[in-house]
């Protein structure tokens, strides 16, 4: 088949109208439909779904990194063994939460059976990261809840033996402790992360406006910690200050290579208005992609990244969340593969 890049896509072709497969691709997207312990609005698993679907309205040529996904982009089907699992799940955690909202003990079992699957599934991503970055592929995942990517963040830290730190962007610390029970809580990814054997040599956070006492207390005794807090950011640009220093001065509080956990409520919330728990400020788009522009500019290398927390409840025919999403996965892919060598093909 000859590919025309500025043609249109069809319905079934590829993620971006791609027309790659695993093993010609040079980055590989695990989408990973996976929402159980969300705690307020639901759609998470279906945001892999939208996004592919939107992904194939996006003009592929991007005025800063050029033809990168000519290197080629493919994304896994969608496991449906998973999304039967989630599905299954979500029905014991919606007892659970209905349990713990009318003060009630929650059903052990049930609690048991959640916790197995979401080990299981970050099994399932683990493996499945590890072995695309065994075979020389850059990963990315899509959620998704924000407790989907715990597996590749395992995998990049074992590829670079833990050499790496995180940015990450988000309305949430994502820095509690088994939230509602939830061992794998999509509120307590970064927490996992940062208390697993696995932990990168740093993590920052940027966006973040919406967070507990006893996550403020764990990141200002954590000296490998440092949050950008999204209310704090917002006077100093108010002041003054350029999103541009703010950027250099992230960048500067990173290792070289750097994994990027995106949750896409750390953008403002007329962007993403269906994610499970928007929070008013956040980065507008194109703060967004200056951040990623910077990382790249500094000479940080992208060694993997996700996208989470992009969502179409059953109810809704909206698809601007899928069309934020993939054009900022496009970003993401971009960004990812100029950091890696991957310039204008040709």
């Amino acid at each position: 088949m000859t590919f025309h890049p500025n043609d249109t896509a069809t319905s079934d072709s590829g993620i971006f109208g791609l027309p790659y497969d695993s093993d010609n691709a040079k980055l590989i997207l695990v989408p990973v439909p996976w929402e159980v312990t969300t705690s307020y609005g639901n759609g998470a698993s279906r945001g892999p779904a939208a996004i592919l679907e939107a992904s194939r309205q996006v003009d592929l040529f991007d005025i800063e990194t050029g033809d990168v996904y000519s290197h080629g982009y493919y994304m896994e089907p969608i496991p449906e063994r998973i999304l039967e699992l989630n599905y299954e799940m979500k029905r014991f955690a919606f007892d659970v939460r209905e349990a713990l909202e009318a003060g009630r003990t929650p059903d052990a079992r049930k609690l048991g059976e959640i916790n197995s699957a979401s080990d299981s599934v970050n099994t399932w991503v683990h493996q499945t990261a590890a072995r695309h970055m065994r075979a020389g592929k850059l990963v990315g995942v899509i959620g998704g809840d924000h407790s989907s990517p715990f597996g590749a963040i395992r995998a990049v830290s074992e590829t670079h033996d833990g050499d790496f730190g995180v940015l990450h962007v988000d309305a949430h610390a994502d820095l509690r402790n088994s939230y509602q029970g939830f061992t794998h809580s999509h509120a307590s990814i970064m927490y996992n992360v940062m208390n697993g054997p696995f932990a990168p040599k740093r993590l920052v956070q940027v966006g973040v406006r919406d967070f507990s006492m006893e996550e403020y207390a764990f990141i200002r005794s954590n000296p490998k910690i440092t949050a950008h807090f999204d209310p704090l950011t917002k006077r100093r640009l108010l002041k003054g200050e350029s999103w541009q220093s703010i950027c250099d001065e992230v960048a500067a509080q990173l290792p070289e290579k750097v994994y990027v956990s995106f949750d896409i409520d750390g953008l403002t919330p007329d962007l993403c208005p269906h994610t499970g728990t928007p929070v008013p400020g956040g980065l507008a788009f194109e703060q967004a992609t200056a951040l990623l522009a910077t990382l790249v500019e500094k000479g940080k290398r992208i060694v993997g990244f996700d996208l989470c927390e992009v969502a179409r409840p059953e109810d809704s025919g909206s698809e601007w969340d899928g069309n934020v999403g993939a054009r900022l996965l496009f970003k993401l892919c971009g960004w990812a593969m100029v950091s890696n060598g991957y310039g204008t093909k040709g």
